[in-house]
């Protein structure tokens, strides 16, 4: 079983900047797929990005240039790293891995990019 705990979530002016963490229980190494999705208020749950254990990377359109992922694997923690945050960016966002068949989410961080 994998535990997933994001953190980092809150209230942001737009063109400000914020990091999101995810800590695992478990050993990030051994995770195929490590990513962070986003859910606003009434509409469905969209990939923002994603990073293979080999270090490839993916990033949604709307995000690119703007959003980093990254990961500590001594940290078992799966970082994403925000900046000219827009009022659009406002969401629930979630952690995910895909680990031993199966995918795992953590329960989400509020983000709210608003003056």
């Amino acid at each position: 079983q994998v535990q997933l705990v994001e953190s980092g979530g809150g209230l942001v002016q737009p063109g400000g900047s914020l990091g999101l963490s995810c800590a695992a229980s478990g050993s990030i190494l051994s995770m195929e797929v490590m990513g962070w999705y986003r859910q606003a208020s009434g509409k469905s749950r969209e990939l923002v990005a994603k990073m293979g254990s080999g270090g490839s990377t993916y990033y949604v359109d709307s995000v690119k240039g703007r959003f980093t992922i990254s990961r500590d694997n001594a940290k078992n923690t799966v970082y994403l790293q925000m900046s000219s945050l827009k009022p659009e960016d406002t969401a629930v966002y979630f952690c995910n891995v895909y680990w031993s068949g199966r995918s795992y989410w953590g329960q989400g961080t509020q983000v709210t990019v608003s003056s």
